[in-house]
């Protein structure tokens, strides 16, 4: 497609007294990794659940590949191409390694009409990809946490998504654990694939994103290209701390 593959116009999230996401627009394009940073409780979880459908928006309007999707369930968006990882991992703990991957490929585009057997190539073919081939066959929960990390990735990758929604993805990996998620990142952009990721590590997202979008008590404060966007003063001030004075 030519035009963006993610359209969010005022996008505004509200949980009782709090705005959690403030008025937020921005577009993303195919192929493209945009970076999404700032302080803890800026709203950057709040916004990917806006968009992958697990919480429905207060205002605003969100478009993926042209359809308004700001009403679909969350079932509905991941069958059209948005896959998500999350914070937090929860791997379904009886199953292996291979077939947590694979309810991802049953899951995904075609809604469920993959067979098993298929689903579980497809499987193996993430897990290759992630780097976790050597692990098909063992249980998921047996998995160190850089491994349920690699696993969160190739459940989504089998949902064969246009548009990756990563939420801290490198959050407690140490710098090699990190340049290899950089690098299976880069190649899932290298597919054709969108990828929005969250993430706090300044050097990784500076190194990974085409563009960076910062948010600040749930509202965008920048957006633009990764160096122009961490010499803003107001970035600097609002999340990295005041410069100290020479």
């Amino acid at each position: 497609m030519s035009g963006p593959i993610l359209e969010v116009s005022h996008a505004t999230r509200r949980f009782a007294g709090l705005t959690a996401v403030n008025d937020v627009s921005f577009t993303l394009a195919p192929g493209e990794i945009l970076g999404l940073i700032g302080p803890n409780g800026a709203g950057k979880t709040t916004l990917i659940s806006l968009i992958s459908g697990t919480l429905p928006p207060s205002e605003g309007q969100i478009r993926f590949e042209g359809q308004d999707i700001h009403q679909l369930p969350a079932f509905r968006r991941a069958r059209l191409g948005i896959g998500r990882t999350f914070q937090i991992m929860r791997p379904f703990p009886g199953l292996s390694v291979l077939d947590n991957v694979a309810v991802g490929a049953l899951f995904g585009q075609g809604g469920g009409q993959a067979k098993l057997a298929l689903a579980r190539e497809q499987a193996r073919e993430c897990l290759d990809f992630v780097g976790l081939g050597s692990t098909a066959d063992q249980r998921a929960d047996s998995l160190s946490g850089p491994g349920r990390k690699r696993l969160e990735l190739a459940k989504t990758l089998a949902m064969k998504p246009k548009l990756l929604l990563c939420d801290e993805v490198m959050a407690g990996l140490n710098h090699v654990e990190i340049d290899e998620v950089i690098d299976v990142i880069r190649k899932v952009r290298d597919q054709g694939i969108a990828v929005l990721v969250i993430e706090h590590v300044i050097k990784a997202i500076k190194s990974l994103s085409d563009r960076l979008l910062v948010l600040h008590h749930g509202e965008k404060i920048a957006d633009g290209k990764p160096d122009e966007v961490l010499a803003d003063a107001t970035v600097v001030e609002a999340y990295l701390g005041k410069r100290r004075e020479a």
